[in-house]
């Protein structure tokens, strides 16, 4: 098609409502257009930008031996009522009014109801189950775009193992994925612990990218290079030694001295040599 026959409706002014730098330039060069808060079209250019990351997506996803699946985003009410994340997720899941279903934030309820139902033996094992689909989430405060919506597109894949060493060997195998799909989009990314939230689940991680906008806050350790979100970060103070030498005890005058800051300062000494009465 000709360039003159697209349709790419660009803008010069900033639009009100966007306000990250990303944000802001998808708009204005045609990519997407918002419908509503947190729901956006997606234009024919902008379209076509987020079919070649699928793509990429599919193609390391199938290397590792994943398999694409497409399930409904319309969910039977009852299967999330039997996980019991209808409470977990609270005001986020989005509820049908004239009937008992659910929009989709995810899919572990319908992994499980096929998974259940479908594989019968330990020889049907391991599977790698994943798709590119609309996920729904009542975000109260949908903002950054496409980055947090109330509609968006998500991968999402669920491993089948018999034991735990089998799904240690699938998330080492996503791991290896994800760093190829970052890396074959230009991304400068880093791996960070974090929390698994209503996802649940004895180990999580984050792949993150920094930005000024980001809304997540990470620590990260420049010597060993340990990184996690604030959330879950752990430190260890380093431990308060003693000269094995005890040296004689002796008064020292502090006039005017009335606090711990003022006396560090004084005696040119680390608060952690002091201690208060």
């Amino acid at each position: 098609m000709r360039l003159s026959k697209s349709f790419i409706p660009t803008l010069k002014e900033t639009p009100s409502e966007a306000v990250i730098p990303s944000h802001i330039l998808m708009i204005r060069a045609g990519l997407v257009r918002q419908l509503s808060a947190g729901i956006y079209s997606w234009l024919p250019l902008g379209y076509k930008v987020l079919r070649k990351i699928m793509d990429i997506i599919r193609e390391e996803m199938n290397n590792i031996g994943g398999q694409e699946f497409h399930f409904p985003g319309l969910n039977p009410k009852e299967i999330w009522e039997q996980t019991g994340r209808v409470e977990a997720f609270g005001d986020i899941l989005f509820h049908v009014k004239n009937r008992d279903y659910v929009l989709a934030p995810t899919h572990e309820e319908i992994v499980a109801y096929h998974a259940k139902g479908e594989i019968v033996s330990y020889k049907d094992l391991p599977q790698i189950w994943y798709q590119i689909q609309t996920k729904f989430r009542n975000e109260p405060r949908p903002r950054s775009g496409v980055i947090r919506g109330r509609q968006f597109i998500m991968k999402d894949a669920y491993t089948l193992d018999k034991d735990e060493a089998g799904l240690d060997v699938g998330y080492a195998l996503h791991d290896k994925a994800y760093r190829k799909i970052f890396d074959r989009c230009g991304l400068k990314y880093f791996v960070v612990g974090a929390s698994s939230g209503a996802m649940g689940g004895s180990k999580s991680e984050e792949f993150m990218v920094k930005s000024d906008a980001g809304e997540d806050t990470v620590a990260y350790c420049e010597n060993c290079g340990y990184a996690a979100n604030v959330e879950v970060a752990q430190s260890i103070a380093n431990p308060i030694t003693r000269e094995t030498e005890s040296k004689e005890i002796f008064e020292i005058s502090t006039p005017n001295v009335k606090s711990i800051d003022e006396l560090c300062a004084f005696l040119n000494i680390n608060e952690r040599q002091t201690a208060k009465s």
